[in-house]
């Protein structure tokens, strides 16, 4: 869907046999940012060796498969066709049943194959670089809104922070690693104010953020990169965490889950883990691999669909704006 391409054998939706995946991370660090048109470039030569990939490392050939998931969006277009043009040959060459994924109910089912025992109904923060969603999972592919962003995702506000610290691509986890050695409440950001209650909103922290620092520069003051950045990440995460466990009260949850590559974040992990468990809830998080985008959190999402007889076409198209919610 952006700059990774996996492909991954999954038993059962729970079991993971494989996950091989080919990063872009150092093709797009001189441009600062995922370039769509070298992405796509990209899946293409490396799409045919994850396949070969995951069916070595799974020691299994693909007549032991018996069906091809793929994911249809949201992402960028070019991305997402190649993926799609690539299930369909499978699924049309083996006779194979061909099941469409949308991206962020992968994300969700990460937590399927990291937590074996896990089962709907549960609340989960689906937190990435585009996506800022509480989700009621309901059942299997039944999902409620209960809030998201209305305007920056978290993923995103970290990485336009990061750019003002001069931290390179990819900023986010790197934005990470600096506020570990950090002091998080030397710096005060604002913690922006939503009409719906279980909503965020990151553009004004974002921006007061950077405006912030601008303003200290010009006064000829010295930022000190390690608190700046600690303090930013301790306002989104206390976002984060606040409303997602609001949510799960409110609702009734007895369990939480997180997902997405916000996900991988340390303080966030940390602190949904110690609130959510101090709330008698009980905690989901995946392993940071399967928090960022990867092939088997689709093969997950695709077992249940099959099972459902949710089943796609062979005119399959990619659908870069597809909505989980209907």
């Amino acid at each position: 869907s952006c700059d990774e391409t996996s492909a991954a054998v999954v038993d059962d939706g729970r079991i993971m046999l494989s996950n091989p995946i080919a990063s872009q991370i150092k093709l797009h660090e001189i441009y600062g940012g995922v370039v769509p048109e070298i992405a796509s470039r990209m899946h293409v030569e490396a799409v045919d060796a994850m396949v070969d990939q995951a069916l070595e490392q799974a020691n299994c050939s693909i007549d032991s498969i018996d069906a091809i998931a793929v994911t249809q969006g949201p992402g960028l277009v070019g991305a997402l066709l190649t993926g799609v043009a690539a299930a369909k040959a499978l699924a049309m060459g083996r006779e194979l049943p061909l099941i469409a994924v949308n991206h962020i109910e992968g994300h969700v089912s990460a937590n399927y194959v990291a937590h074996p025992d896990l089962e709907p109904p549960f609340v989960c923060l689906v937190a990435s670089g585009g996506h800022s969603h509480i989700v009621s999972v309901n059942h299997y592919g039944s999902y409620e809104l209960l809030g998201g962003t209305t305007d920056d995702a978290a993923g995103e506000a970290f990485d336009k922070v990061a750019r003002v610290l001069n931290i390179p691509y990819p900023g986010g986890p790197l934005l990470d690693r600096l506020a570990d050695e950090g002091d998080d409440h030397a710096y005060k950001f604002p913690r922006p104010h939503t009409e719906g209650k279980y909503d965020f909103s990151f553009s004004g922290l974002k921006t007061a953020v950077i405006n912030q620092a601008h303003h200290l520069r010009q006064q000829g003051v010295e930022i000190n990169a390690k608190d700046w950045a600690a303090s930013f990440r301790r306002s989104v995460v206390d976002l984060l965490v606040d409303k997602t466990l609001s949510a799960a009260l409110d609702t009734g949850a007895k369990r939480v889950a997180v997902a997405g590559g916000v996900a991988a974040n340390s303080l966030l992990r940390a602190e949904l883990a110690r609130r959510g468990e101090k709330a008698g809830l009980q905690v989901f998080i995946p392993p940071k691999r399967l928090c960022t985008d990867n092939a088997v959190m689709i093969g997950s999402a695709g077992f249940y669909r099959l099972m459902a007889g949710e089943l796609a076409a062979l005119d399959l198209n990619a659908l870069p704006s597809l909505n989980m919610f209907g």
